[in-house]
């Protein structure tokens, strides 16, 4: 097993800069998620690990060995694309043998391997079928198997569980986890899915334009974003726009809202604050909104989106939609069209500065 280091990578293709001086270091042994909308170079930095693709500029390094204009073949790295790549032809055990047979290894050997990978995935009494013979699920464990069964340095994962539905995804999701735990590869997968992220990496990666937005654990991403487009992208999160008062920001309407402990800006220059729908309180008045809580606006409810668990309200206010999610625990719904009151706390307010 191998770290990865990218320092200071970029890649053009014609006049786009599809990667823009990017610096991110992959432990040994972490499981790590590339995030951000198509086109943001995340498959991109994956295709420059992985060797498919060399960077114009910037060294790219695994296990501390430079690798940058190392063919593939050479680079011992895994790796699972979307639409598994399996062969029809042959059987699930074939399919995982492949690339051991390439290198030419002895029956026997590869006989053992095998069977180690598809016991891993689950899969131990499914090698003589074929591909079309096995669900959606099976398909990518056998995709998975074929990748960690020449025993790579590194994983890399492109949108692997994109092609399946959600409760299977989610079920995926667990064992993706619990093989990349036990195997204790170094994992690097590509994603546009927030929650997949979330769920399943030590860290997460987001990139924006070819560039590096933020870097970190999932838990300090989401709670302490750097920028709007962080914010919003990484979960969901309420907007708020003025002048900074240093520690919060001032409305154009004059109502001033406080951010967390620690938060400073210098004041008057453009600021936002970022709050994220689960931790706003709403009611119909200010005392049973809750007075602990600091920040207050008033609003009036445009619509609410039952989800079973939970309930969506977008209030508008001053022209601008608020979004508050609510656990749906029994008790009497707001409706459309009622005036309400939010509140929260300065600590679930994130004060970011203007970009």
């Amino acid at each position: 097993m191998a770290g990865v280091q990218v320092s200071n990578v970029s890649r053009s293709f014609g006049a786009h800069k599809a990667l823009d001086d990017v610096s991110i270091d992959f432990a040994d042994g972490g499981f790590y998620a590339l995030l951000g909308p198509s086109g943001s170079g995340k498959t991109t930095l994956l295709r420059q690990i992985a060797g498919f693709d060399f960077p114009d500029s910037g060294r790219i390094a695994i296990g501390g060995e430079s690798v940058e204009r190392v063919p593939v073949e050479k680079r011992r790295i895994g790796m699972v694309f979307q639409n598994y790549a399996l062969f029809p032809n042959m059987s699930v055990a074939d399919n995982v043998a492949f690339g051991l047979s390439v290198r030419g290894e002895a029956k026997a050997v590869i006989a053992a391997e095998v069977k180690r990978a598809l016991e891993l995935v689950q899969l131990g009494k499914l090698g003589g079928r074929r591909p079309h013979q096995l669900s959606g699920g099976q398909r990518q464990r056998v995709a998975l198997a074929r990748a960690i069964v020449t025993k790579p340095r590194v994983l890399l994962l492109d949108e692997p569980l994109g092609a399946l539905d959600k409760a299977l995804r989610v079920d995926m999701q667990i064992e993706l986890k619990r093989i990349q735990r036990e195997i204790g590869i170094t994992t690097i997968f590509v994603t546009h899915d927030q929650e997949e992220a979330l769920t399943m990496s030590d860290r997460i990666g987001i990139l924006r334009d070819g560039r590096l937005v933020q870097e970190g654990p999932p838990e300090e991403i989401y709670d302490s974003p750097k920028s709007e487009f962080a914010a919003t992208f990484l979960g969901d999160a309420n907007i708020l726009r003025g002048d900074s008062t240093g520690t919060g920001i001032r409305l154009p309407d004059g109502t001033a809202i406080a951010a967390g402990a620690g938060a400073t800006l210098a004041a008057g220059a453009k600021a936002s604050c970022a709050v994220r729908p689960e931790r706003i309180r709403i009611a119909t008045d200010a005392g049973s909104a809750g007075r602990a809580n600091g920040n207050m606006l008033r609003g009036q409810i445009s619509k609410r989106i039952f989800a079973g668990n939970n309930s969506t309200y977008f209030v508008e206010r001053d022209g601008q939609t608020l979004k508050v999610i609510v656990q749906n625990t029994g008790i009497e719904r707001l409706a459309e069209g009622q005036d309400v009151v939010l509140r929260w706390s300065p600590e679930s307010t994130v004060l970011i500065a203007a970009s």
